[in-house]
């Protein structure tokens, strides 16, 4: 079996969130919406009961093992077991379940570093959920580049919209630290990654990255700031010597608009919301994030865990659709390529 008949590894997210109601419902959608194939790691009788809470008549298949999940998924919706260790009520976040988050989200990655599946599609997670289990990562990002065996600087999350991709430098931290997180060498370093992986996975030669600046008007020549002058600058001067095309500081408030997005591939911000405001304003439903930097491929829909539409049928599968699809998409790119 080649890596391309091998099924993405879909993570269960907070059980108590909406994953399982997007799980159904994409796994619904996936003759019309030509889903590859996937597997979910978590518990059936959570899904079981909240397809009966939704009304939908999916057939949930345990699998003992995942070279099964092809073949079942046109009539099944295959299922890797992990179990949870408290009762699940849909909307009501428990700690008590933070381990199940965890291990479907390394075994995930176990199994497509060890080539059984083809690339990792996380569920949303609870921060303050697993935070107050004594989960020792900000997030995602931060957690998959532990288990990948990288620094967490060397992970690099990547917002998509159909009409944008967008880089945070720094990610999960008060703002009142970004200051001080940011440096010549985590901006350089963040370039580099990239615009390596941009060109790995999207097929873009050479790929046109704009950088914003941190300050508002990009610091107006050091009137507002100086982190521009000092900081920002220094890590586009050296990633164009690298031959990479960088351009910038641009101020954030004018890098965004229709014509702007025209001029660039990637835009590279300083920090989450700076990035994040942009891409969910035009793709809020259909955005997803992507982390660059890892051995492996990993999509994730662009939304958290929404528990107040968790089991009222009113959660909309469409950002998860399309992270698996662009899984399998970035999968294919990679493997394309010499």
């Amino acid at each position: 079996m080649t890596r391309a008949d091998k099924p993405l590894a879909l993570t269960f997210g907070d059980p108590a969130g909406i994953g399982p109601d997007i799980t159904l419902l994409a796994f619904e959608a996936r003759r019309a919406t030509s889903i590859p194939p996937f597997v979910l790691l978590g518990d059936p009788g959570v899904l079981a009961e909240r397809a009966s809470a939704l009304r939908l008549s999916v057939r949930i298949e345990p699998i003992a093992d995942i070279a099964a999940a092809s073949s079942v998924f046109a009539d099944a919706l295959p299922v890797l077991p992990l179990q949870v260790a408290s009762p699940v009520t849909a909307g009501r976040p428990n700690s008590a379940n933070a381990a199940i988050v965890q291990q479907s989200i390394e075994r995930a990655v176990a199994l497509v570093r060890s080539g059984a599946a083809s690339a990792v599609v996380t569920n949303p997670i609870s921060k303050a959920t697993l935070a107050s289990a004594g989960f020792g990562f900000p997030g995602h990002t931060e957690f998959l580049a532990a288990l990948a065996g990288r620094e967490a600087s060397d992970a690099v999350m990547m917002l998509i919209g159909e009409e944008l991709k967008v880089v945070p430098v720094t990610i999960h931290m008060p703002l009142k630290d970004v200051f001080g997180a940011l440096s010549t060498e985590r901006i350089l370093k963040t370039l580099e990654i990239t615009a390596r992986d941009v060109a790995r996975y999207f097929g873009v030669a050479r790929p046109r990255i704009a950088v914003t600046g941190l300050n508002p008007h990009a610091g107006e020549d050091g009137t507002m700031g100086r982190e521009e002058i000092e900081v920002i600058v220094p890590a586009i001067a050296a990633a164009q010597r690298q031959g990479l095309d960088v351009t910038g500081p641009y101020p954030a408030d004018t890098l965004f608009h229709a014509e702007a997005r025209k001029s660039y591939d990637v835009a590279v911000a300083m920090y989450h919301d700076q990035a994040l405001i942009p891409v969910k304003t035009l793709a809020f439903d259909t955005g997803v994030n992507v982390t660059l930097g890892l051995p492996f491929v990993r999509t994730s829909p662009d939304h958290g865990t929404a528990f107040a539409l968790a089991g009222t049928g009113r959660a909309s599968p469409r950002s998860l659709i399309e992270a698996l699809r662009l899984a399998d998409t970035m999968r294919r790119n990679a493997e394309a390529k010499p």
